[in-house]
């Protein structure tokens, strides 16, 4: 075997920029948790200053300074001896309404690394892991990682590109949100479309009961209910069924797509956002690839697998994989309503 030692060298040095990744990410969730990055937004400080506003012990902090700086996540003025944020690493680090805020990410992406052993068992016996399953951080993370994009599209892209939609929410509509989880896109359409009902629906009842909370606390409480139900038998008829970056983690997509077509009104429409991807894997290998795959291996398809039917979609099933999905459910129409660098977003009618 004839070894080319540029190219060796240049995969070492990717595995130690990925060594670098994986502990900074634990780093990224420590300074997140303990309002490390939110106490730096003051202006320029030293570990003995930022330790004595986070009330953290200064040499945990000064080690953990340095590993950022090194990480390009803090910036370092050696002449002053001082750490600070930039603009943008303010924006990724401490503003969560930002799309740019990546805290969610991370806080769901380590969850996620903490059930690695039960989805290496799972990888033996062929089983799953359901979500249910995971360290409650990756609920949490979840919400965070997504709300920001969905407050920046859902109602000004999202929604009005849908046919006729909008109109019917403004108007005073009926909507179930289904796999809602802490609520994020029901509480967003209802603070938008006051005349309209929403119903989210979730089989995970912590987050359910996260979900009620945060609608009393938006003050949407009259007119937001949630529920504890799967995507095959949630209840009601409504104009409006979305399902957010969830339908690739059930068990039975087709039979769910099913249930979503029998709950609809005749004119009604389904709102269907999944992760972007292309069809073709060799089209996917970039880094928001990287990302999706992976999270697809720890969460996405074990979630499937724990299910009845087990069809494993993963995150990165694309828009020909969806639209076999609704063929065999009955649906007659499907398109591609709009899009993301990260999401895909699907019209689809009875």
């Amino acid at each position: 075997m004839a070894i080319n030692p540029d190219k060796l060298n240049e995969f070492v040095g990717k595995a130690v920029g990925d060594l670098g990744a994986t502990l900074g990410a634990a780093l990224v969730v420590i300074g997140d948790k303990l309002g490390l990055y939110k106490a730096m937004k003051g202006g320029p400080v030293t570990s003995e200053e930022l330790a004595k506003k986070t009330g953290t012990a200064e040499r945990y902090v000064r080690e953990w300074l340095a590993a950022q700086a090194a990480a390009g996540y803090v910036s370092y003025d050696a002449k002053a001896a001082r750490y600070f944020l930039s603009d943008e690493q303010a924006e990724c680090l401490t503003n969560e309404d930002s799309p740019a805020c990546v805290l969610g990410g991370f806080q769901a992406m380590i969850s996620a690394v903490k059930t690695s052993p039960k989805v290496m068992d799972a990888f033996r016996s062929g089983k799953g892991v359901g979500w249910h399953e995971h360290d409650p951080d990756l609920f949490q993370g979840t919400e965070r990682f997504f709300r920001p994009g969905y407050n920046m599209h859902l109602v000004a892209e999202w929604i009005p590109a849908l046919e006729g939609v909008e109109a019917k929410l403004k108007a005073g509509a009926v909507v179930a949100d289904v796999g809602c989880g802490h609520g994020a896109s029901t509480i967003i359409m209802a603070k938008a479309y006051p005349q309209s009902k929403f119903r989210g629906f979730d089989y995970h009842k912590p987050s359910i009961d996260a979900a009620s909370q945060r609608a009393k606390e938006a003050g949407v409480e009259d007119r937001v209910s949630f529920s504890v139900a799967s995507a095959k038998d949630y209840p009601g008829t409504y104009d409006l069924v979305a399902f957010f970056d969830c339908l690739h983690d059930m068990g039975d997509p087709v039979g769910a797509s099913a249930h979503v077509k029998q709950t609809l009104k005749p004119d009604g429409t389904w709102l269907l956002v999944e992760p972007f991807a292309k069809d073709k894997v060799e089209d996917n290998l970039n880094p928001i690839g990287r990302v999706f795959y992976s999270a697809s291996t720890l969460i996405c398809c074990p979630a499937s697998l724990s299910q009845e039917v087990g069809a494993a979609l993963g995150a990165q099933s694309g828009e020909a994989r969806m639209r076999q999905v609704m063929e065999k459910a009955g649906f007659k129409r499907f398109r591609r309503a709009t899009e993301t660098p990260f999401n895909l977003v699907y019209e689809i009618r009875p």
